[in-house]
């Protein structure tokens, strides 16, 4: 499936709001029919544009939560107090509405079951949604491949897709608090440094295929010590949200 998607810059299509989920007091995951819906790569995203009234356009890029596997694009949107098209769609986007978009984009930061493992995923907030992705589609490849996450959030409240991630359990997944913790936590309750990164990754000499997501500060200071660890640069993909890349 994935060697047949286009890399190309796709043309804007009109997607069908089909479920409105709300993962935290300020996220949301639309999930979208989308007519003649090529499919996508795990990791990949899309540009969401809105038209105002008076013909103002703004436009942003959002990256794909939902596994190649499962029909249509959902994308999860963290409202941002000073954004110009994530409150409308945190807030105001019901079930039956439209949206234009354009995608699949983007052809580095993707993974397919048959590239193998072991990964390490590594995120930070929203960074999360290209990296479940990923896990989403090795649960539903039935991928063997050993898999690794690495996720920091400022607090319980703020993380998503929490029930999957508690299923997914202990050996794949490790969370860091970096604000404020649960009650009774024993994990990580820190920024992601290079200890908390040699407690996770795997060793260089297994060759991990790496993927990082977040906010571009975070990003760079882990690729840095991954790389510093001696893992291979061109094996540490990364992807940086804001404006204008996805988020």
């Amino acid at each position: 499936m994935a060697a047949g998607i286009p890399r190309t810059r796709a043309e804007l299509k009109v997607a069908t709001v089909e479920r409105v989920i709300h993962e935290t007091p300020q996220a949301v995951t639309l999930e979208m029919d989308v007519p003649d819906w090529p499919g996508h790569r795990a990791g990949q995203h899309v540009e969401v544009r809105l038209t105002a009234e008076d013909g103002y356009r703004a436009q942003r890029s959002y990256s794909i939560a939902n596994p190649p596997e499962q029909a249509g694009v959902a994308i999860t949107v963290e409202r941002l107090d000073d954004g110009e098209v994530s409150p409308y769609l945190a807030e105001a986007v019901r079930a039956g509405d439209q949206l234009e978009l354009r995608g699949p984009i983007g052809g580095w930061f993707t993974w397919d079951a048959r590239d193998g493992g072991p990964l390490l995923l590594v995120a930070g907030g929203s960074g999360l949604v290209p990296l479940m992705s990923m896990l989403r589609h090795r649960r539903a490849t039935g991928s063997d491949a050993p898999a690794r996450l690495l996720l920091s959030a400022q607090r319980p409240e703020v993380v998503l897709y929490r029930d999957e991630l508690a299923e997914l359990g202990d050996d794949v997944v490790t969370l860091t608090y970096t604000r404020a913790a649960p009650p009774g936590w024993t994990g990580a309750t820190r920024r992601v440094d290079r200890a908390l990164l040699e407690q996770v990754a795997w060793a260089p000499a297994d060759e991990p295929r790496i993927y990082i997501c977040g906010p571009t500060g975070f990003v760079d200071v882990v690729a840095d010590e991954l790389v510093a660890l001696g893992h291979a640069p061109e094996r540490v993909r990364t992807e940086r949200f804001g404006a204008s890349g996805p988020s």
